[in-house]
């Protein structure tokens, strides 16, 4: 199975392309005398910053908008969220998603996104907003907040009805939820993710798929994560933890599935060598935990069985991109669990594949899907470390 580098931030190997844009983003005119944009980086750490944008409309009402920049200190950006955001070179643009494409007159649209940067990053000083020139008072705010180690908490996002754009996430207690579509490029299909609410430790969510094209390839993996994913989003994740320290990560998760095809629905943790890695720290090696499959199977090759929290285990090993995989596949498919994942890492520990050394950075969980239509929804998941 072609494993991956999650997510918009998907390029691991490659220059970090953004958050995958919806191709054709109607415009539906100018505004006719103006924009202002007030442009702020709220945090920046080294090699990246978060920044965050508000649009006024100082024309007419727009039903749709799409904003353009242009960096000059070789910034790019990462991910986004309330807009959809591509970069070519130097160019951005940023467009509405379906909920805030409508500006009246005086009115405003936000969203913000992380970058990277090296040397510098100062601000952009010219915006256009549907082709004109923004020239209005709040364009743009020249002081960035003082450099930090870390980026700061982003406050809960918890959207109404049902997000079916690839660069659509969910911002909720301790996690987030990204309508990752990281395997799609050359597929056919579409992807929804809603939230069912929650805060901090507990949280109920859903997604919906349907997707054609090679049985052998994963397509999406829509999942809540917490801890690290390529940067660092949520607070108070109790992550990173050292397997040496034999901290309990206790977990509980039942879920419902739906439909047919190829998929499987798992969690998946990131172990790094060092305790606080950055969005450019490859992690070494990745732990995943099957809990229900339809005709998929893990990277690899199946080394033997293990019965772990009172079930048997399939034990499989391989090695994807840059770092190590191990799989442990329920012998019987399951929609209900409570697991410490201390006691897998611990076996990958015993079977000597990886040092204790290592640190636990992300629990991330969800369907992962190759084919097929259905649905995945969580009725009670929770990840507390001890």
């Amino acid at each position: 199975m072609a494993k991956r580098h999650r997510l918009a931030l998907l390029a691991a190997t490659a220059a970090v392309t953004v958050v995958t844009a919806a191709a054709g983003v109607a415009v539906a005119h100018a505004a006719a005398v103006g924009c202002a944009v007030r442009y702020a980086v709220s945090a920046q750490w080294q090699g990246g910053f978060n920044a965050d944008v508000t649009i006024t409309n100082l024309g007419d009402p727009v039903s749709s908008w799409r904003l353009v920049w242009s960096y000059g200190s070789g910034q790019r950006v990462t991910q986004a969220w309330n807009a959809t955001v591509t970069q070519s070179g130097t160019q951005v643009t940023a467009s509405n998603v379906s909920y805030n494409g409508a500006i009246g007159t005086n009115g405003t649209a936000s969203f913000g996104f992380s970058g990277s940067w090296s040397g510098s990053n100062p601000v952009p000083t010219a915006f256009t907003l549907n082709g004109v020139t923004c020239t209005g008072a709040s364009n743009p705010d020249p002081t960035p907040t003082p450099t930090r180690s870390t980026p700061p908490p982003i406050g809960d996002y918890p959207p109404s009805g049902r997000l079916c754009n690839s660069s659509d996430l969910i911002d909720i207690g301790k996690y987030w939820i990204p309508n990752n579509q990281w395997g799609s490029t050359g597929a056919t299909g579409s992807q929804c993710i809603w939230t069912l609410g929650g805060s901090g430790d507990q949280i109920r969510w859903g997604t919906s798929y349907t997707w054609s094209g090679s049985a052998s390839s994963v397509k999406s993996y829509a999942a809540a994560i917490l801890g690290w994913h390529w940067g660092w989003r949520r607070p108070n994740t109790g992550l990173p933890v050292q397997v040496s320290a034999n901290r309990n990560v206790n977990t509980s998760w039942q879920f419902s599935v739906t439909g047919s095809g190829n998929m499987n629905v798992a969690y998946d943790m990131w172990f790094h060598p060092m305790a606080n890695p950055g969005s450019a720290d490859q992690p070494t090696d990745e732990l995943m935990i099957w809990l229900y499959r339809a005709n998929a199977s893990p990277a690899g090759s199946r080394q033997g069985t293990v019965t772990i929290a009172g079930t048997s285990w399939e034990v499989w090993r391989g090695y994807v991109g840059s770092w190590n995989v191990y799989s442990y596949v329920r012998t019987s498919n399951t929609t209900n669990a409570t697991l410490n994942i201390r006691d897998f890492a611990n076996d990958v520990v015993s079977r000597g594949w990886m040092s204790s050394s290592k640190y636990l950075t992300s629990v991330q969980a969800g369907p992962e899907i190759f084919t097929g239509s259905g649905e995945v929804v969580t009725g009670s998941y929770s990840v507390t470390v001890g």
